[in-house]
């Protein structure tokens, strides 16, 4: 039995192919399904089957695409309401691949209609589990995220009560040998305290994980529910899409207008620029929001802007472009793309450009504006008089920037206070608005 994991590190998302007899399956499929089709090839395998552990939020998957391109069958729990071509795959229930068996055991909690997949070997010996966002290294599925979407939904507090039980009764019971491979990583927002490792045991987990140690149910659900990331805009318009099945990944992309720099764009809609910071600031399109292109790209991006909205999406160049818009669809944005727009030559915008020094003189003659998020700065304030509002609320927000003084924009390390300070640039224009970028590591003991 080969098992391989595919890892997408902008979205922290760990997918599986299990391949077994010249016969594979694969596990929560990300977007692109190019990969799993080359990785079976090599193997000289035939894709039969794709299971989903439950409808993603923080990803699109290829799960539809990879039926209708493969023919493979497509399994996930009945709970889950899935409105593509799918068996039902619920706890008891066993796919055969070859002499290998896959397992299904319904471990609700982080969504009410999650599976783990128990992989039983040739020897009919327990070999690993792969735990979607149940299960995670050093901590299992946040239990927020369907409150108001998706075909079944519970209040987080009925969710964390079932998570305390589908670990209790059913994980923490198998074999402490099992290899346990989740469906995120670090930076994932499906959870809140993952540890850098990609997979673990369920010996490991046992030890180490905060959510397997002896607890009674109220401080396990108080403990779980405590201190969760923000939850990204995108993330109920995944769930709901997922649940229906994305359109295939080239061809949706396709579709996306690529328009040449000179360009004439339509002044209502929103532009957000992914050049880096240092050009930005030197020259853009009035009202663009600096969202530089990076390793989390699309969780920003989908983190400011609302599923039914539409934005031009300025590249450096050609191949960013294209880069940039297989981002966007990797959360299933590629539809907001009103086009996608080369860096047109004359942009006349600057943005205030701050005196470092003066402001380490003068810190009380200048508004200060933390876009941390909560978890960060209830460990404590960089500076003392600072108004915290998280970048993913800031937009909603900005009304409540006193526009007396000089703003100043800050971060943990710069990349989000280009954006944060663009976004309040682009409304504010009775006073400057500046942006501390990486100098905000001056001001950190």
């Amino acid at each position: 039995m080969i098992i391989h994991q595919f890892y997408d590190k902008g979205l922290a998302h760990g997918s599986y192919a299990i391949i077994r007899d010249n016969k594979m399956i694969v596990i929560d499929p990300a977007r692109d399904p190019k990969p799993y089709y080359n990785f079976a090839a090599v193997n000289e395998a035939t894709i039969v089957g794709v299971i989903e552990t439950h409808p993603h939020a923080d990803f699109v998957s290829s799960h539809l695409e990879i039926h209708e391109t493969t023919g493979a069958v497509i399994y996930a729990s009945k709970l889950l309401g899935a409105e593509y071509p799918h068996e039902s795959f619920d706890e008891g229930e066993t796919i055969k691949l070859g002499d290998v068996k896959l397992k299904a055991i319904n471990t609700p909690g982080h969504s009410p209609d999650s599976i783990c997949i128990l992989a039983i070997d040739e020897h009919d010996n327990e070999k690993a589990i792969f735990t979607g966002d149940t299960l995670f290294v050093g901590d299992v599925g946040r239990p927020d995220l369907r409150e108001n979407v998706g075909n079944l939904q519970a209040k987080k507090e009925e969710l964390a009560l079932q998570m305390y039980n589908s670990t209790r009764e059913k994980l923490m019971t198998l074999p402490h040998y099992l290899t346990v491979y989740p469906a995120h990583g670090p930076g994932s927002l499906c959870g809140k305290n993952l540890s850098p490792d990609l997979q673990s045991t369920i010996g490991r987990e046992l030890r180490e994980n905060y959510a397997l140690q002896l607890m009674d149910e109220f401080t396990f659900i108080k403990t779980l529910i405590d201190d969760q990331p923000f939850i990204p805009k995108y993330f109920g318009h995944d769930v709901n899409l997922n649940k229906k099945g994305a359109p295939k990944f080239e061809a949706s992309i396709a579709l996306v207008k690529r328009l040449d720099k000179d360009a004439i764009l339509d002044k209502n809609i929103l532009v957000i620029d992914s050049r880096p910071e240092e050009q930005f600031k030197q020259g853009h399109i009035s009202g663009a929001f600096n969202l530089q292109n990076g390793e989390k790209f699309e969780t920003w991006l989908g983190s400011i802007i609302s599923p039914d909205e539409k934005f031009y999406l300025i590249s450096e160049n050609s191949e960013e472009q294209e880069e940039l818009i297989k981002k966007s669809a990797k959360i299933g944005y590629e539809g907001n793309i009103e086009a996608s727009v080369l860096s047109p030559d004359k942009m006349e915008e600057k943005s205030a450009v701050l005196s470092l020094v003066d402001f380490k003189l003068n810190e009380s003659k200048y508004t200060i504006i933390d876009i941390r998020n909560t978890g960060e700065t209830e460990n404590g304030l960089i500076f003392k008089t600072a108004i915290t509002i998280p970048l993913p609320e800031l937009r909603e927000r900005i009304a409540e920037i006193p526009t007396n003084k000089p703003i100043l924009v800050h971060c943990a390390a710069g990349y989000r206070s280009a954006l944060g300070s663009s976004i309040i640039a682009a409304k504010v224009k009775v006073v400057p608005v500046y942006d501390l970028s990486d100098a905000v590591k001056d001001f950190i003991p």
